[in-house]
């Protein structure tokens, strides 16, 4: 096969792609879908990707990371094959070969490939190779949290907006690491992926920052596996008692007061202002900036 980072830039050279505006997110295609397979729980699989997974006679999935139990339940009549230890130069060949020789061929993915997943390069080098390749979105993390808090990650008058990050570490430089400019923000709910190993370093920054010590944090384990944990506390006191719950990985952690659902205000969708029909037009909101039940 062509060197994966050849592969890259030839496919990210290339004009835009003329499928984007032909196919919706929801559409089966041909070729390999990359299927999000949601947090864990089978039943938050989505019904185009359970579907596109129960046809399938190659699954090459992302190991312990994808709950056992859906594969169990779904792909019972595949060949199923881990990722974990395989790099793209094994990956690649794989897929491309069982696609070529007729299989029907599906990449799972944990929660959403589009956060994190490094489904794209996978992607660009199969599309390279001349195999079709599209994404199934699945169920993020943070969204199964949030479900789990029985809250919203945005709340009106306690968290407008919200981040995706990870921390510093191996693969990200400190200057690279933005939690602090999001925390500082206040209005952000931070969700923090890929840094279950350093809650406790990520907290002392933040303090060593001058961030409020009283900030809530709350840590959510295998969020809608049948183990999942929640573990609250603050930016002072959440690194040892994650490490005493002895969780290294595979845990969603949220900063902001969104999670504890503390302070929020009425939304503007339900208190009659959406419907109203007096006043001045001028002074209604107009398309996007109209409320909207998604956001409320």
């Amino acid at each position: 096969m062509t060197d994966p980072q050849a592969a890259i830039d030839a496919e990210t050279a290339q004009a835009r792609d003329d499928r984007v505006g032909e196919y919706t997110a929801g559409d089966v295609q041909e070729g390999i879908p990359f299927i999000g397979a949601g947090p864990g729980d089978p039943g938050l699989l989505t019904v185009t990707g359970r579907e596109l997974v129960e046809g399938a006679d190659l699954v090459v999935h992302a190991g312990s990371l994808v709950n056992s139990d859906l594969l169990d339940e779904f792909a019972a009549d595949a060949e199923c094959v881990t990722s974990i230890g395989k790099d793209l130069e094994e990956l690649v060949p794989l897929m491309r070969d069982a696609y070529e020789a007729g299989d029907s061929v599906v990449r799972l993915h944990s929660g959403d490939p589009a956060i994190y997943g490094a489904a794209l390069e996978q992607m660009d080098a199969l599309e390279h190779e001349d195999v079709p390749t599209y994404i199934v979105p699945g169920v993020t993390s943070a969204f199964a949290a949030s479900a789990t808090l029985r809250t919203q990650l945005t709340l009106n008058g306690v968290a407008n907006h919200v981040a995706f990050t990870r921390p510093q570490g191996k693969t990200l430089d400190p200057e690279e690491d933005h939690i602090g400019e999001f925390v500082e923000m206040g209005d952000v709910t931070t969700c923090v992926y890929l840094g279950t190993h350093a809650v406790a370093e990520t907290m002392d920054r933040l303090l060593a920052a001058g961030h409020d010590p009283e900030t809530p944090v709350t840590v959510v384990y295998h969020a809608s596996w049948p183990d999942e944990d929640v573990i609250e506390g603050t930016i002072e006191t959440i690194g040892e008692r994650v490490a005493a719950a002895g969780y290294r990985a595979s845990a969603l952690v949220v900063i902001g007061d969104a999670a504890r659902k503390a302070g929020y205000e009425r939304s503007y969708l339900y208190d009659g202002w959406a419907n109203r029909g007096d006043g001045d037009a001028d002074d209604e909101p107009q398309g996007d900036d109209r409320p909207q039940e998604a956001d409320d």
